[in-house]
């Protein structure tokens, strides 16, 4: 049997996700930017997946922009929003724990002479709020804030945030990367004044290539990063992906429709699995109490990440080294650090995170193969 708790990697696409696909792609297969009504079948498609967003979210369907995946939106978002605003000021401000989807776009910026600051993170990987406001200054165009973290699943209290960055400016545009907590954490963008949302489909059971970012009505005019037929309001040019946006229209639908009992189901999961391992020697939970339950981050002492991870691999489970989408290179984390964990530490990380269909089973059996091996790998690494 085998075991998948990688699910803050990717998902799992939904059977009723990929029929949907399936039928779009050989059936209604036309461009929606086409007059015939092959092509109105095609854009009715979009139109019903606006629907869900706005219907399900009180988004307006003219501030939703569908991508490529949360990579496109938070450059597009970040890229966008500074470029549009460069008279206003050029200080930016962010976290040392964001996604490198966040953190290289800024990094773009930096080099171009936007001025990067960064909040500090506590131990548990969550920031003071109030300190976040005390760097915002008349300059500040932008602050970027994830809601849960990649890592370690650590959620950030950013309705608060939202409230006291525009009592400090209102003019300020507030980004969150909800690609962790998008369909699993409720999260009100207009109660947490969030002007830049990014979301992707392939955390939530949808298909891979295509996420989506919502924009507040002030947001609405940074500057796009694809330029063509002007496709998506001008902020998102290109032939639309129908089948790809029709599959994670579903999947968001089906994932909100359930996320109260997949929460709480999956709350008792991660307490129980908790509770019990780390009755194991020298084994910390990373992430503290507020903390997403699809996530466990685990510091396991004296035996190398990737050494459990081919372990448990052979054991037909399968977890993550860090972050999937940077875990073939060897650095260490500066989430990790960030949180005041040493190299050494960082090296000795895994990651688990599940799913809503994840079965209090699966989680047994990957308690128990921890049990077994963690003290087998310590004695091999001893001799």
């Amino acid at each position: 049997m085998e075991i998948y708790l990688d699910n803050a990697a990717t998902t799992k696409v939904e059977s009723a996700v990929s029929e949907l696909m399936v039928r779009i792609f050989t059936e209604d297969y036309g461009n929606p930017s086409s007059l015939h009504k092959i092509g109105y079948r095609a854009e009715q498609y979009i139109s019903e997946a606006l629907n869900v967003f706005s219907g399900r979210l009180k988004w307006k369907r003219k501030n939703v922009v569908f991508t490529s995946g949360g990579t496109e939106s938070n450059n597009t978002a970040l890229i966008g929003a500074a470029l549009f605003r460069e008279s206003r000021g050029k200080h930016i401000i962010t976290t040392p724990i964001e996604h490198p989807s966040v953190s290289e776009p800024l990094k773009f910026l930096e080099s171009r002479g936007w001025e990067i600051e960064k909040t500090a993170v506590n131990e548990e990987g969550i920031i003071d709020p109030e300190e976040l406001k005390s760097r915002i200054r008349p300059d500040t165009v932008l602050v970027s804030v994830m809601h849960v973290n990649n890592e370690t699943g650590s959620i950030q209290p950013v309705e608060e945030a939202g409230k006291l960055i525009k009592e400090a400016n209102p003019e300020c545009l507030f980004h969150v990367d909800d690609t962790q907590g998008f369909g699993k954490l409720p999260l009100d963008a207009a109660k947490g004044q969030i002007d830049l949302l990014t979301a992707s489909s392939h955390k939530l059971h949808g298909p891979k290539g295509v996420g989506l970012l919502y924009l507040s009505d002030i947001a609405t005019h940074i500057k796009p990063l694809m330029y063509g037929g002007g496709q998506q309001n001008g902020l998102r040019s290109g032939t639309i992906n129908v089948p790809g946006i029709a599959g994670f229209a579903k999947a968001a639908e089906l994932i909100l429709e359930g996320r109260e009992a997949s929460f709480e189901r999956i709350r008792r999961l991660r307490k129980d699995f908790v509770s019990e391992v780390v009755k194991i020697a020298d084994v910390k939970v990373n992430g503290g109490r507020s903390v997403s339950p699809y996530i466990v981050s685990l510091t396991v002492r004296g035996v190398r990440s990737e050494v459990l991870l081919h372990a448990l691999e052979d054991r037909g489970i399968y977890v993550s080294a860090g972050s999937a989408c940077s875990s073939h290179k060897k650095h260490v984390s500066p989430t990790l650090k960030a949180m005041g964990l040493s190299d050494g530490e960082a090296e000795e990380t895994i990651r688990l995170s599940f799913s809503r269909h994840t079965t209090e089973e699966e989680a047994a059996e990957a308690l128990a193969a921890l049990n077994e091996l963690i003290p087998s790998l310590r004695r091999f690494k001893r001799r």
